[in-house]
């Protein structure tokens, strides 16, 4: 794993969020005082892969930050959508006694998980018409349904809905699992209706956007010290953190 930097980051393992009995694991610095920029990071498709996104996630709290990375199984009966939206109702409920903002904070995704946090700003009658303060997209398709509300959000977006919060946008030009162009069309989509939006392309691949590298044995994303991931993924941390309104150092 990367070296943190910035802050020293403390890790509090195994929280149960919601009533399907699902953990998030929380990062933050250690000893912070007083209510911390906050974000809700969820991972991509693989069943319960939190522990993936840990790099990124300490990365990031190391920024000044507190991170929450959630489990979701993408192959539950509704393809995730209650374990996201439950995780989504923890934090808005819990994340002040964790040192956080459970009002104000960014909804940010990984491949699958980036259409997840898009589809709540575009929908956000799903969590009684709470929107976050800003999106944060890693490497994401927009043209599918997203998890959280059976739409794409391409198609939201068409139709006339409007994401009402900054989105920020990540994505490497190697990934050959999810296509860079995928971000360009959104990322499109989003100036052409006057929204605003950032996107970033870091010489890097799907695994290698989170500080990770595929792992063929274990059919998961593993930690990795490689120049290309670790350069991504502190880009991706400092997105993070402009967008929840965080500092510390890069």
């Amino acid at each position: 794993m990367a070296p943190d930097m910035g802050m020293e980051v403390e890790t509090v393992r195994g929280l149960v969020y919601g009533p399907g009995g699902k953990q998030l694991d929380v990062h933050r610095p250690a000893g912070a005082s007083g209510a911390m920029p906050t974000v809700l990071l969820w991972h991509g498709i693989g069943p319960d892969e939190r522990d993936v996104l840990e790099p990124l996630a300490r990365t990031a709290a190391a920024h000044g930050l507190l991170v929450l990375v959630p489990d979701w199984r993408s192959d539950a009966a509704d393809g995730g959508r209650a374990h996201l939206l439950e995780s989504l109702a923890f934090v808005r409920k819990e994340a002040d006694r964790l040192g956080g903002d459970g009002e104000s904070f960014v909804l940010a995704g990984w491949s699958a998980g980036a259409g997840a946090a898009l589809g709540v700003a575009l929908r956000p009658e799903i969590v009684e018409g709470w929107r976050p303060k800003a999106v944060v997209g890693v490497a994401g398709r927009y043209d599918l349904p997203a998890r959280t509300t059976g739409t794409a959000p391409l198609a939201d977006l068409a139709a006339g809905r409007d994401p009402g919060v900054p989105a920020h946008l990540v994505h490497g030009t190697r990934d050959v699992v999810v296509e860079a162009q995928y971000s360009r069309d959104l990322n499109e989509a989003l100036r052409a209706s006057g929204r605003t939006v950032t996107l970033q392309e870091p010489e890097t691949d799907h695994a290698g956007v989170i500080m990770t590298a595929y792992d063929p044995g274990a059919d998961r994303c593993v930690p990795t010290t490689a120049e290309h991931a670790v350069r991504a993924g502190r880009a991706v941390a400092g997105v993070l953190a402009e967008a929840a309104g965080g500092g510390g150092a890069a």
